[in-house]
């Protein structure tokens, strides 16, 4: 079983956040695409994982309004558009990481 990802450094700017982890990656995650990958209650049903949130309800400017850690496992983001409720594991966040050599490595897996 590989290691839980660990962040290095967590930096917010008014549209992304960018983090670097442990094993010398860098990852920068536009806002939007975070908020729209918010896995709470009132945004995915929790038994189905159906999406629940309409994207045409997130603004395209949405932005991270803070960042608190978890525990030593997630961060829960403060949005813009007032949503707080979601936390975000450092191994989710790690496997939606939209960089180039992440997105080809998960479509090149089965």
């Amino acid at each position: 079983m590989p290691p839980l990802p660990v962040p290095l450094a967590i930096h917010r700017s008014d549209h992304e956040l960018v983090i670097t982890w442990a094993e010398d990656h860098q990852a920068t995650y536009p806002a939007r695409f975070l908020r729209l990958r918010c896995r709470c209650a009132t945004c995915q049903e929790e038994m189905t994982g159906r999406p629940l949130l309409d994207p045409a309800s997130i603004p395209e400017n949405i932005g991270a309004a803070g960042i608190s850690l978890v525990g030593s496992y997630a961060i829960s983001i403060d949005w813009t558009d007032g949503h707080d409720t979601g936390i975000y594991t450092f191994e989710y966040l790690r496997q939606i990481c939209p960089c180039p050599q992440c997105v080809a490595a998960a479509n090149d897996q089965p």
